[in-house]
Order: structure tokens, then C-alpha cells, then sequence
């Protein structure tokens, strides 16, 4: 079986090559030790693996200012942004503004479908049978309803929908093939999938369908 540092290794070069520019920038920037012993001490011992997780994973505010969660976690059943906070510089040092904007991202990603786990460094350094008890019970009622569900295509469909609101502009094939990790043909049908439900107009560029746009219906599926 391999080990945590060879899969720690691996994962960080994996998504290191997957990512350019400033995203690239910040995973190397801000994966660091606090953020590998999250997932020595929790992630590993739970899964035995790094499958759909994220490290240093971009999302938007309602402004579309980027921002960085320490990881997500995005199986087909939900989307997790799991964050390690020191007390230094996440409390003591946080002023008012700077505060009421931690609470109201939190809130606003929880309306974009995301679930926020906080973790405090020292709970992740001294007492992390806590955080393993505490993510487990988050994640495992996901997974339980998700095996159950009769219908994860429309769950997927509805995340794809989230992911378009967020982006505030059209979508593109591309984004999905980021967003989702698979390749340009599985991306650019799905899009044509909910296009054909009436949930994205196509928005032509000469003869061809390049982006799509999100419609009043899409917007009402998502209320």
C-alpha cells in the first residue's frame, strides 16, 4: 500500500501540473505545513487517499473576489471546503471587517451549495481524533443518502448550474473540463444536455456554440 508522503507527493505535483498562473502560484505558495498535517493526521487516516480532493481551491464572493479554501472536497454526492485556522492570524488578528467577511463568505458558499468545515491548528496538531470524528460525521450522511438517491444525474446537474451562476459570465466547455476534471467531449455534451432542457442558451460565435449562458428557469431551479 502506498504511503503518505509518496501520495502526499504525488498529489501536490499532480495538481501543480494541472493549474497555471496564480493558481499554480498559491498551491505552491500556500500549501504548507499546517495544510499537509490535515491531511496526515485526518484526510489519510480516514480515506487512504486524496480522490476529488482539492488543495488551495479557488472560489468567488458575491463580488467576484477570489479566494483560496485550504482544500474542497467534491464527490459526485455534495462539495466540502475544509479550512485549518490558526488562532494567530484567523482570530486574534482579525479586525472587525476582515471578521464579517469570514462569516459572511462562509454563509454565502453555503447558499452556493458548498458545506464549510472548520478545523483549529491545535485540534489538527494535538487532538486530531476529533476532527476525524467530527469530518466523519459531516461526510458520511452525504454518502449514505447519495448511494440512495435515484437520480445522481440530476444532482450533477444542478451542481454544474451552481458552478455557472458562480462564474457570473458564460460558461465554457473548458471550465466544466476544470471544474469537474474530465475530458473537452464529456464536458461540451453536458452543456448541450442542459441546453436541451432549456436550463443554458447557447451563444453562438460565427457557426459555432461556444459558451452558454445560465436562463430565467435555470435560475429558478437553483432558488
Amino acid at each position: 500500500m502506498i504511503e503518505f508522503e509518496e501520495a502526499h507527493q504525488q498529489f501536490l505535483a499532480r495538481h501543480l501540473e494541472l493549474r497555471g498562473g496564480e493558481r499554480k502560484g498559491r498551491l505552491a505558495r500556500g500549501h504548507n505545513f499546517a495544510e499537509k498535517l490535515v491531511l496526515q493526521n485526518i484526510w489519510w487516516p480516514l480515506f487512504g487517499s486524496f480522490e476529488h480532493l482539492h488543495p488551495e481551491y479557488e472560489v468567488y464572493d458575491w463580488n467576484r473576489k477570489s479566494q483560496f479554501l485550504d482544500f474542497a472536497f467534491l464527490p459526485p454526492y455534495g462539495k466540502f471546503g475544509i479550512e485549518c485556522d490558526g488562532f494567530q492570524s484567523h482570530v486574534k488578528d482579525m479586525d472587525r471587517e476582515k471578521f464579517s467577511y469570514s462569516l459572511n463568505r462562509d454563509t454565502f458558499l453555503k447558499g452556493m451549495g458548498w458545506t464549510m468545515i472548520h478545523f483549529s491548528f491545535d485540534d489538527v496538531q494535538n487532538r486530531p481524533e476529533i476532527c476525524r470524528m467530527l469530518l466523519q460525521g459531516i461526510i458520511n450522511p452525504r454518502l449514505i443518502h447519495s448511494a440512495s438517491s435515484p437520480d445522481p444525474v440530476l444532482l450533477l446537474e444542478k451542481e454544474m448550474l451552481r458552478y455557472a451562476f458562480q462564474l457570473s459570465r458564460p460558461i465554457r466547455p473548458k471550465d466544466i473540463t476544470d471544474y469537474l476534471q474530465v475530458d473537452f467531449r464529456t464536458a461540451r455534451n453536458k452543456l448541450q444536455a442542459l441546453s436541451s432542457k432549456g436550463l443554458l442558451k447557447p451563444i453562438k460565435q460565427g457557426t459555432q456554440i461556444r459558451r452558454y449562458e445560465l436562463t430565467e428557469r435555470a435560475l429558478l431551479s437553483l432558488l
